[in-house]
């Protein structure tokens, strides 16, 4: 039976000096102490070798441990901790360990009591994540997500990170610190983004600006897409997790950029998302991607960015209207509203079901539908 824990150290001594004492009989005295004649020996010999000093517990760390990992590649494993900004796992870990060459990498398990033994593992990131139905398209370029990343403050303004990631292998497009989040902020950067890339065939996005809007989910910056060829989408209101795997490399940046680095500028900030970009899409193995990096699984869009846009035409058979002040369109003699962003532009009505309803398509995009019954007469003000 073990000792009392409050009198550990007095009871030992208590017993061996008393053990200790000519013509004592030791059994017995072990037997009213409640410990075995094996552990009073023990703290017998222990005393007479060390003195009350050898009454106090000792580790019962093994003096050998052959299955122990190396101390060379513990450092490896800490060096590559550190180099993630200590943000990746014993997966990630290892997957960098053995794409380096690095010889009889530990299995993840190993990696994480490595790192929980100096100290190094984040208990809070290392919790169960809830499990979502992941959509992932079947190819690159089939759909770019896009999306700004709450801004933060600078001493002088604010900076808004632009991101665009790739839906099928999870590249990084784009990591874009922009001043505001303007149409012409936005259509620089994906310009250069076209032109080094490719156009992709679909792009999603929130509905919030300035992409979408309270006047009509399409923008200028909405138009401008459909115009170069790409099919515009928006997630649903209220829901993120439409556009998952951009919130989740949103927060990976946030974590290991803007949480752990003093930016005071724009150019900084640049800089430290340019690094990220490149440990992002070259070196950190994605789990959703079975631990290949995303550099691995992106290729090109074979559709290049267009110097001029094409005008735009329709059909010879199609209905056309020109998008009036305030977004509206007539149509034998009735008047519907679409969208502000609409106004100038020819639009074509395709009737969709014989029940009056038409579709307003603008290049290759339906961008509203219209209800022949429900409209009301040409008198409309330009609002």
């Amino acid at each position: 039976m073990p000792w009392p824990e409050v009198t550990l150290m007095s009871l030992r001594e208590e017993f061996v000096k008393l053990a200790s004492q000519p013509g004592v009989n030791r059994r017995e005295l072990c037997r009213r102490f409640q410990i075995s004649p094996r552990v009073g020996y023990k703290w017998l010999q222990r005393y007479a070798r060390e003195g009350v000093s050898g009454l106090e517990d000792r580790s019962r760390r093994p003096h050998h441990s052959p299955a122990r990992t190396a101390a060379e590649m513990e450092a490896a494993v800490i060096g590559e901790r550190l180099n993630s900004d200590g943000c990746w796992g014993g997966r990630k870990l290892g997957r960098v360990l053995s794409d380096q060459g690095v010889s009889e990498v530990p299995a993840p398990s190993t990696i994480t009591g490595i790192l929980r033994r100096h100290g190094l593992l984040n208990l809070q990131l290392s919790a169960q994540p809830r499990i979502w139905q992941c959509f992932e398209r079947a190819a690159p370029n089939q759909l770019w997500q896009m999306d700004f990343k709450g801004h933060f403050a600078l001493p002088q303004g604010r900076c808004h990170p632009l991101t665009v990631l790739d839906d099928h292998s999870r590249f990084a497009l784009a990591v874009r610190a922009c001043g505001d989040e303007r149409v012409a902020t936005v259509k620089s950067a994906l310009r250069e983004v076209f032109e080094r890339y490719g156009l992709p065939a679909q792009m999603l996005m929130d509905n919030g600006p300035p992409w979408g809007g309270a006047d009509h989910p399409f923008t200028e910056l909405s138009l401008w897409l459909i115009r170069l060829g790409i099919t515009v989408t928006h997630g649903r209101p209220r829901h993120p997790q439409t556009q998952g795997k951009n919130e989740r490399f949103n927060r990976t940046l946030k974590l290991e950029v803007v949480r752990r680095c003093a930016l005071s500028t724009l150019a900084q900030c640049q800089r430290r998302f340019d690094e990220f970009r490149d440990r992002y899409n070259l070196v950190r193995p994605h789990q959703a991607l079975n631990l290949d990096t995303p550099a691995s699984r992106y290729r090109p869009s074979p559709v290049p960015f267009p110097k001029y846009l094409a005008p735009i035409e329709y059909p010879c058979d199609a209905i056309v209207r020109k998008v009036q002040a305030g977004g509206w369109l007539s149509y034998r003699g009735l008047s519907f509203r679409v969208s502000k962003a609409l106004r100038g532009h020819p639009v074509a009505l395709r009737p969709c079901a014989p029940d009056g309803r038409l579709e307003v398509y603008f290049c290759h995009q339906a961008v509203a539908a219209v209800d022949l019954n429900g409209a009301r007469g040409a008198e409309h003000d330009d609002c």
